[in-house]
Formats: structure tokens, C-alpha cells, sequence
């Protein structure tokens, strides 16, 4: 039987009659974010979201790829393997506008013959620099559609690379968004970035893998706050730590602790120190899936005070584990969180606010309790990974018609 005759038993899109069989679609990735040798939880967001697809009928060939400056990674094992790609591009920000070109130059040859052997019907590329950029070059060169997944700092480019660069990114990546076939945003938040009406986009929440952060009884003695995150300054690590400082005193049994790298740990560790709470706050660093679950689960509370988030997966994680979560306004999560419902918000920067909600959280077992159950419920009915394949499958057959 040819690969065109070829057809599954998967569960049904909606709109799409039962009695039609559907055929295997076959899905080029290209990701700069995926598990690999130097941190196993980079892009889990993306590898977790993949195996869900297969139950729809879609596979999936996944080619991650990174600039050569940042060095060389090699792939880890995972339910849908990568390839690594190691690319030519201008270091930092300033390579970005141009970095798709580099590596649809460096990748067309190898995927031409990949596409020559067993064709693909779709590109889905994730985040529209470089690899959105790349994805348009090698959609004509095939001659199928693409489509884009936007995922919140790459929408925010101005924030990250300054007015000048970041207004350059920003127009390269919204040539990219009209020459897709659809452009997959995580939250309303970051689908009201995208302006431009003549582009074709979707909101697809990411999803939780619900098994994993699955609840557990928290640490009683002593109770923890946990945060997971970059150390960066938009992560909001300065403000709980503040925040944790003003409310220690009323709930002295308690400790705070952050996982996660990045540039700030030096800066806040001196921080924990001037706030004269060192003794109470561990930086715990990288960590993998399965510690970031007994973490989830340990924790009474969760808190991010993030100021840049597009949804914000460690939001769901926690939410899945049964806990409250501490989210900002305005970002992507409010859009799943209701306040004093299934979570709580607090406004950007709000020491204060944040301050108050850890001590309310922390001397009130029983709200917190029904807050994390709330949470739990919220992410089952609508936001696990079978959640979000479902919507992206039928996307996928809609674009590769």
C-alpha cells in the first residue's frame, strides 16, 4: 500500500466524520527547544506535547537546532528523537533577523532527501526566528505549508533585544507570520501581539502532563514556596524574594525554594543575604522532569512572579500537582487562573501583594487546599497534553489540506 493510500484508526477530529478514515500525516519539527546532553528539560513544552499527536495520526520528525557559538549539544533519549543542527549565525540578539537564512541554507539539502525518501505534509516551526524564518525558505523549497508556534518572549522582542534590534525582529517575524499557513499562539495574551489581521491565528494552550504533576501531601515542617524559572530579571526572583523577606516573620517555619540558572543566581543569592534570609532560601539549579514533579508535590505553594510570560508552563505544572499557584496579572496565565478560584493573582512587581498572598496561602490550609484542588480540576477538563494534541492535530490536517 503507497503512503498516500495508507490510512489509520485514530480518534476523530472534531468536525470530521467518524466513518472517514484518516491518513498518517507526517510533520517536520524544527525547534530551538528540545531536550539535549547540557539540560534535560530544555523544551520540554515541545517534546511532551509530540507523543500525544501519534493517537491522531501524526508523526512527527523533530530537527532541533542551535547557533554554533552556544556550542555543541548532542541528543538525549526521548519518546520522539531529534537531530541536532548546529548552525552558522551572528552571536546574540543581533544575529536573530538573520539567522533563518543561515539555516535553511545549512538544512536543505539533508531535508530535501528526507522529504525525497518519505515526504512530509507540514513544517511546524517554533518561534518565528529563526526557525519560522528557516521554515518559509524550506516550505517553497518542498513546496508544502508551514505553520508557526509562538511561545511568549518571541513575541516581546523589543524587551529582550532593545528598541532599534527588537523593531527588526519584530518586522522579520511578522513577514514570517503572513507566509504561514497558521500561527499557533499559546494564550489570547500573545495572539493580541500579533496585529496584523491577515494573519491566521490560533490559540492552542500548551498541556500539563497530568500523571507526572500528579498531587501529593505537602512538606509540613517546614512549609515551602517553590519557584521554577530562568534566573533573569523579568522572572520576578527579586520581587518573592522581597516578598518572602516581609512575610517570614509571620510564618517563620517556612522556606523558599528556587529552581532554575541563568545569569541573576549570583545577584540574588546576594540579595537572599542583605534580606537576611539565606539561611531559608535554596537555589536549587537545573533540575530534571521527575525533580521538578517531587518538587511540585512537596510545596505547599507555588509563585512566579513573572512579568513577560506567555502562559507559562510551571504554572500548569503546579496547578496538575494540586497546588495554589501565585501568578501575575496580565500575562497569559490569567487567562486559565481566576483568582481566589483556582489560583491567585498579584500585580506585576507587587511585593506587597505577593508578600500577602504567601502569608494568607501559608496560615490557611484549607484554602489552599480547595484552591489547589480547583486547580487540578481546571487543568483535567481542559488543559492536558491529550487537550492540546487534540487541537493541534486538527490544525495540522487543516493546514497540510
Amino acid at each position: 500500500m503507497s503512503r498516500d493510500q495508507a490510512s489509520v484508526c485514530v480518534s476523530t477530529p472534531p468536525g470530521v466524520s467518524s466513518s472517514t478514515p484518516l491518513r498518517t500525516l507526517r510533520v517536520l519539527t524544527l525547534t530551538p527547544f528540545y531536550p539535549n546532553s547540557e539540560n534535560l528539560a530544555e523544551g520540554c513544552f515541545v517534546a511532551e506535547a509530540l507523543p500525544p499527536l501519534e493517537q491522531f495520526g501524526i508523526t512527527n520528525h523533530v530537527l532541533a537546532v542551535r547557533p554554533f557559538y552556544r556550542g555543541r549539544v548532542r541528543a538525549v533519549d526521548s519518546e520522539i528523537p531529534c537531530r541536532w543542527e548546529h548552525y552558522f549565525s551572528f552571536p546574540g540578539n543581533l544575529g536573530l533577523p538573520s539567522a533563518g537564512r543561515f539555516l535553511a541554507a545549512d538544512m536543505v539539502t539533508g531535508v530535501q532527501r528526507a522529504h525525497r525518501e518519505n515526504p512530509f505534509d507540514l513544517i511546524h516551526a517554533h518561534a518565528a526566528l529563526p526557525c519560522g524564518d528557516a521554515a518559509a525558505r524550506l516550505s517553497e523549497a518542498l513546496e508544502i505549508p508551514f505553520v508557526v508556534s509562538v511561545h511568549g518572549l518571541d513575541v516581546f522582542s523589543e524587551r529582550q533585544a532593545g528598541t532599534l534590534l527588537g523593531n527588526w525582529c519584530r518586522r522579520a517575524s511578522a513577514r514570517v507570520y503572513r507566509r504561514a499557513r497558521a500561527v499557533i499562539c499559546i494564550s489570547e495574551k500573545v495572539r493580541e501581539r500579533i496585529s496584523d489581521t491577515s494573519v491566521n491565528a490560533k490559540v492552542i494552550y500548551n498541556g500539563v502532563d497530568a500523571s507526572t504533576f500528579a498531587p501529593a501531601e505537602e512538606h509540613k515542617s517546614p512549609l515551602v514556596v517553590l519557584s521554577v524559572g530562568n534566573l533573569i530579571p523579568t522572572k520576578g526572583h527579586a520581587v518573592l524574594l522581597r516578598a518572602f523577606a516581609r512575610m517570614l516573620p509571620s510564618v517563620p517555619d517556612c522556606d523558599l525554594e528556587i529552581i532554575g540558572e541563568g545569569p541573576e543566581r549570583q545577584t540574588l543569592a546576594r540579595l537572599s543575604e542583605q534580606l537576611g534570609i539565606s539561611a531559608r532560601v535554596r537555589f536549587l539549579g537545573k533540575q530534571n522532569r521527575e525533580d521538578v514533579a517531587r518538587a511540585m508535590q512537596r510545596c505547599a505553594v507555588f509563585a512566579l512572579a513573572s512579568e513577560y510570560e506567555g502562559l507559562g508552563c510551571v504554572y500548569l505544572e503546579a496547578m496538575a500537582s494540586g497546588k495554589p499557584a501565585i501568578a501575575c496579572e496580565g500575562q497569559g496565565i490569567d487567562e486559565i487562573i481566576v483568582h481566589g478560584n483556582n489560583g491567585w493573582l498579584v500585580p506585576p512587581r507587587g511585593e506587597a501583594q505577593l508578600s500577602d498572598a504567601l502569608r494568607m496561602l501559608l496560615q490557611n490550609q484549607d484554602f489552599r487546599s480547595r484552591l489547589g484542588n480547583a486547580a487540578r480540576s481546571t487543568v483535567l477538563q481542559r488543559h492536558t497534553l491529550n487537550h492540546q494534541a487534540e487541537q493541534l492535530a486538527q490544525l495540522h490536517r487543516e493546514c497540510a489540506r
